[in-house]
């Protein structure tokens, strides 16, 4: 193990897709803990939904109506007690597409 730097690293994981994001994190977590660290998380944070309506009908029947919805799914992630080592294997983590990642110190 190498020198603890004793700074924490909070990493926020945001995508479409819940499957998506929970293999993400937990390559994350894998990846930290290899390294040694601290973890807290995954911690699931609110879905936030965002919908649509429209109407069906070009013309009059305004009470024929259609909803669509797009779900935000959110995860966070602390790291305490990094190394070296962990900070350079958060850098060579292949992450899907469809997952932003926030990470800050």
């Amino acid at each position: 193990m190498g020198q603890t730097t004793g700074q924490r690293i909070r990493i926020k994981l945001k995508s479409f897709d819940s499957k998506i994001i929970d293999m993400s994190a937990q390559t994350i977590v894998n990846s930290a803990r290899r390294s040694g660290a601290k973890i807290s998380g995954p911690i699931p944070l609110p879905t936030k939904i965002r919908r649509i309506t429209v109407l069906r009908s070009p013309h009059v029947h305004i009470t024929a109506r259609e909803q669509f919805e797009m779900r935000t799914y959110k995860r966070l992630i602390d790291i305490f007690d990094t190394t070296n080592e962990t900070i350079n294997s958060l850098r060579n983590i292949e992450l899907p597409s469809g997952v932003d990642i926030q990470i800050k110190q």
